[in-house]
């Protein structure tokens, strides 16, 4: 499901006009990355949390050249589902309706 498709199922669900949903989805959208961007955890219950992971320093290697290089310590977004949304999910998808959407 892309972005315009989730804002045409929440806008007939609801109600309420594309435009606004739209704006809300965004709206959204915006402050999570912004609160990620300040270093904070964003905790929706029943959902799960989009948190910031820190990534230690390691080595990699640069493969065309065959250096090894040193990438440093990094922070990265990542989304962590609450236990209720992955036993949900786990109920209800088989491996067909996965394989059907791929």
């Amino acid at each position: 499901m892309r972005k315009a498709e989730l804002v045409s199922a929440i806008s007939e669900k609801t109600g309420v006009p594309k435009v606004d949903v739209l704006v809300t989805l965004e709206n959204f959208f915006t402050e999570v990355k912004e609160t990620l961007a300040d270093g904070e955890n964003v905790y929706i219950r029943g959902f799960g949390s989009f948190v910031v992971k820190k990534r230690a320093e390691k080595i990699g290697r640069h493969i065309k050249k065959n250096k090894a290089i040193v990438i440093p310590e990094h922070y990265i977004p990542a989304f962590k589902p609450a236990k209720i949304f992955m036993d949900s999910v786990k109920d209800q998808v088989t491996d067909e309706e996965v394989a059907k959407h791929e």
